[in-house]
């Protein structure tokens, strides 16, 4: 990132435990490690200084901030995201916010190693993005929902063709045939945006296997679910939601957002047919990112859209008798087992470990 002078920021974006740094005017300096929001005694000499380092950034993206255009979503060259929002619309001053990405990502093994998930919940994920089930990610803001996409998209067999759809592209995928498309705001005159929905649109002429969209905030989201119902099984994508069922609801919002006058009952019949699966996030007040929820879409019955649970979270006994909360399978069977079998050769074993089903262990075994 040499292109780039990042002042007093430098030795902070070289601090690998760091996951977000917040700059709140010229003299204020916060970041977030391990979850838990630090203050930090560096600051720039004034305000010119943090003003320079943003005008930087923005000719880095080939676009500039003002008065007039005082909102700016960038990247920097390692990939981290970058937030600006300038006076007037802040009367903090000049508020720059840079989200942090471990090179190479997050690997499984890792969520598993800090407690935010377990095995048995993986194998069960990662046998749904064998067996192509429509996969949504929720939660709010922070809990690493780009991360578990990130993981999720891993398991897609390296055969087929990916295409991710993002605002600031994040995804990191490992796949030989892999097509990234990144959205493109309004220039200076207020012309040539290009969106989720003009992306999406274009990629089902792509000839895409799956397409994932790094969240779905808008029209597109009715995009998304016709993609999903069109042939175009094991896609994937976040919302932001406070549950599973919360995202539900949210994102029949944002298909009305998309302008058409579609009635209540077709919209629920999309999402009831097109998204399979929906993996809540949750942070606890230690800062711990964890999967609290994996809850099944089983269809529509009337004018609501039925879900089953699982995965929960539940009350375990722990070391030294203290108990602790684990994320475990419930006495639900899963529907997506019945589409697994078509793929039993690619399942993780632990899955068959976790739900014996006669028809995926005895191929398994073999």
């Amino acid at each position: 990132m040499s292109a780039i002078s990042f002042g007093p920021l430098a030795p902070l974006l070289d601090d690998p435990t760091l996951t977000e740094i917040m700059v709140n005017g010229f003299d204020e300096i916060y970041v977030e490690r391990a979850g838990v929001i630090e203050s930090t005694d560096l600051r720039f000499s004034d305000e010119a200084e943090l003003v320079g380092l943003i005008e930087q950034v923005a000719a880095y993206v080939g676009r500039r901030v003002s008065g007039q255009d005082a909102m700016l979503d960038a990247r920097l060259p390692d990939g981290s995201r970058v937030n600006v929002i300038m006076p007037p619309l802040s009367l903090s001053g000049p508020v720059m916010t840079i989200r942090r990405f471990t090179p190479g990502g997050i690997s499984a093994d890792s969520l598993i190693d800090n407690k935010s998930t377990t095995q048995a919940a993986l194998d069960f994920l990662n046998g749904c993005v064998v067996a192509r089930r429509n996969i949504l990610v929720s939660g709010r803001t922070g809990v690493g929902k780009t991360t578990l996409l990130n993981i999720l998209s891993r398991w897609i067999p390296a055969n087929q063709r990916i295409i991710t759809i993002e605002d600031s592209a994040e995804l990191q995928l490992s796949q030989p045939h892999w097509v990234r498309l990144e959205t493109r705001p309004a220039d200076m005159s207020g012309r040539h945006e290009v969106t989720s929905r003009h992306l999406l649109r274009n990629s089902l002429r792509m000839r895409p296997d799956r397409i994932v969209v790094g969240e779905v905030r808008g029209g597109e989201a009715l995009d998304m679910l016709q993609a999903m119902n069109t042939g175009h099984d094991g896609s994937m994508s976040t919302v932001h939601a406070n549950s599973p069922r919360d995202a539900l609801y949210r994102l029949e919002t944002l298909v009305l957002m998309a302008g058409l006058d579609l009635p209540q009952r077709a919209i629920r019949d999309q999402i009831g047919t097109a998204i399979h699966c929906v993996v809540h996030l949750g942070r606890t007040e230690t800062g711990l990112r964890r999967i609290e929820r994996i809850t099944e879409v089983v269809g529509r019955e009337g004018e609501v859209v039925t879900t089953q649970d699982i995965f929960t979270l539940q009350r375990t006994d722990g070391e030294n008798g203290v108990g602790e909360e684990r994320l475990l399978p419930t006495r639900v069977r899963p529907r997506a087992l019945d589409h697994m079998v078509a793929v039993r050769d690619a399942l993780p074993p632990g899955l068959v470990r976790v739900y014996p089903d006669s028809r995926l262990a005895a191929t398994t075994a073999a």
